[in-house]
């Protein structure tokens, strides 16, 4: 994705940005060039990917430990998971990324902490304001 293309951004992801930072995404060039950019230096660790391997391993299953009913609570064989090396690089880059939009959204946080809204433009869900769950 270009970073200077406009964003059309699911539910989900509004629900998992917050609107804040959805709406940040949607419409601003720069904010989308700086979160690609932090995603881009966030270093995982293989520690780091395999021991969410190892904690998720209801999102590995193999499609035929699926059809069999096979659920991580009561225990995996190894043959029912699939195998580390195929998802890791796809683990890397989940994790990468959620690195970058938490890094994105501390770098938001500071950048407004000094904004001061007009009276009657306040942020419907910002918790600094007094009224933050008032609706439009």
């Amino acid at each position: 994705m270009s970073p200077a293309k406009v964003l059309t951004l699911a539910e989900s992801d509004v629900a998992d940005l917050g609107s804040i930072v959805a709406a940040a995404l949607a419409h601003s060039p720069a904010a989308r060039t700086l979160l690609a950019a932090l995603e881009a230096e966030q270093t995982v660790p293989e520690t780091a990917v395999r021991d969410y391997y190892a904690r998720n391993h209801d999102r590995f299953l193999t499609p035929e430990a699926l059809r069999r009913g096979v659920t991580p609570f009561d225990g995996v064989a190894p043959e029912d998971l699939l195998p580390y090396d195929e998802v890791r690089e796809g683990i890397s880059r989940e994790l990468r990324k959620a690195a970058g939009r938490k890094a994105f959204f501390g770098w938001l946080d500071r950048a407004r902490a000094g904004v001061t809204y007009a009276h009657g433009h306040e942020h419907p869900g910002d918790p600094s304001h007094p009224d933050h769950e008032h609706r439009h």
